[in-house]
Protein backbone atom coordinates (compact mmCIF):
# COMPACT_ATOMS: atom_id res chain seq x y z
CA UNK A 1 0.00 0.00 0.00
CA UNK A 2 1.36 3.62 -0.63
CA UNK A 3 0.97 6.39 1.59
CA UNK A 4 1.78 10.02 0.67
CA UNK A 5 1.37 12.13 3.45
CA UNK A 6 0.43 15.94 2.14
CA UNK A 7 1.49 18.81 4.68
CA UNK A 8 2.95 22.14 5.83
CA UNK A 9 5.61 22.20 8.66
CA UNK A 10 3.22 25.11 10.36
CA UNK A 11 0.48 23.43 10.19
CA UNK A 12 -0.72 22.10 13.61
CA UNK A 13 -3.43 19.56 12.70
CA UNK A 14 -0.40 18.28 9.85
CA UNK A 15 2.14 17.96 13.34
CA UNK A 16 -0.45 15.78 14.85
CA UNK A 17 -0.67 13.33 12.02
CA UNK A 18 3.21 13.35 11.68
CA UNK A 19 3.73 12.49 15.19
CA UNK A 20 1.28 9.52 14.91
CA UNK A 21 3.22 8.67 11.66
CA UNK A 22 6.41 8.72 13.43
CA UNK A 23 5.06 6.67 16.82
CA UNK A 24 3.34 3.74 14.42
CA UNK A 25 7.28 3.83 12.59
CA UNK A 26 4.78 3.89 9.05
CA UNK A 27 6.99 4.22 5.94
CA UNK A 28 5.18 7.39 4.28
CA UNK A 29 6.18 9.55 1.17
CA UNK A 30 6.38 12.93 2.39
CA UNK A 31 5.40 16.18 0.68
CA UNK A 32 5.56 19.25 1.95
CA UNK A 33 3.47 21.61 -0.11
CA UNK A 34 4.95 24.56 0.59
CA UNK A 35 8.61 23.83 -0.11
CA UNK A 36 7.30 21.32 -3.35
CA UNK A 37 5.23 23.37 -5.59
CA UNK A 38 4.75 19.72 -7.61
CA UNK A 39 3.25 18.44 -4.75
CA UNK A 40 1.09 21.61 -4.34
CA UNK A 41 -0.15 21.13 -7.86
CA UNK A 42 -1.19 17.67 -7.49
CA UNK A 43 -3.32 18.41 -4.30
CA UNK A 44 -5.03 21.56 -5.92
CA UNK A 45 -5.56 19.20 -9.40
CA UNK A 46 -6.16 16.20 -7.78
CA UNK A 47 -8.75 17.28 -4.98
CA UNK A 48 -9.74 20.73 -5.98
CA UNK A 49 -8.82 22.06 -2.40
CA UNK A 50 -5.28 23.12 -0.62
CA UNK A 51 -6.41 22.02 2.41
CA UNK A 52 -3.83 20.09 4.51
CA UNK A 53 -3.13 17.42 6.02
CA UNK A 54 -4.11 14.74 2.94
CA UNK A 55 -2.95 11.17 2.92
CA UNK A 56 -3.10 9.79 0.00
CA UNK A 57 -3.74 5.93 0.35
CA UNK A 58 -3.29 4.08 -2.83
CA UNK A 59 -3.61 7.69 -4.48
CA UNK A 60 -7.33 8.31 -2.86
CA UNK A 61 -7.05 11.09 -0.68
CA UNK A 62 -8.54 11.23 2.71
CA UNK A 63 -8.21 14.79 4.80
CA UNK A 64 -9.36 15.64 8.39
CA UNK A 65 -6.19 15.04 10.86
CA UNK A 66 -8.86 13.12 12.98
CA UNK A 67 -9.88 10.46 10.54
CA UNK A 68 -6.66 9.90 8.92
CA UNK A 69 -4.88 8.88 12.72
CA UNK A 70 -7.47 7.11 13.31
CA UNK A 71 -7.22 5.05 9.45
CA UNK A 72 -3.35 5.03 10.60
CA UNK A 73 -3.75 4.17 14.32
CA UNK A 74 -6.87 0.75 12.90
CA UNK A 75 -4.29 -0.22 10.00
CA UNK A 76 -0.99 0.13 11.54
CA UNK A 77 -0.68 -4.12 11.85
CA UNK A 78 -0.66 -4.39 7.81
CA UNK A 79 1.36 -1.04 6.54
CA UNK A 80 4.99 -0.78 5.90
CA UNK A 81 7.03 0.48 8.78
CA UNK A 82 10.61 2.29 8.44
Amino acid sequence: MKLEYFYYDGCPYCQYVLSTIKNLNIKVDYCNIQEDEKSYNRLISDTGRRTVPCLYIDNKPMFESADIMKWLEDNADSLEKN
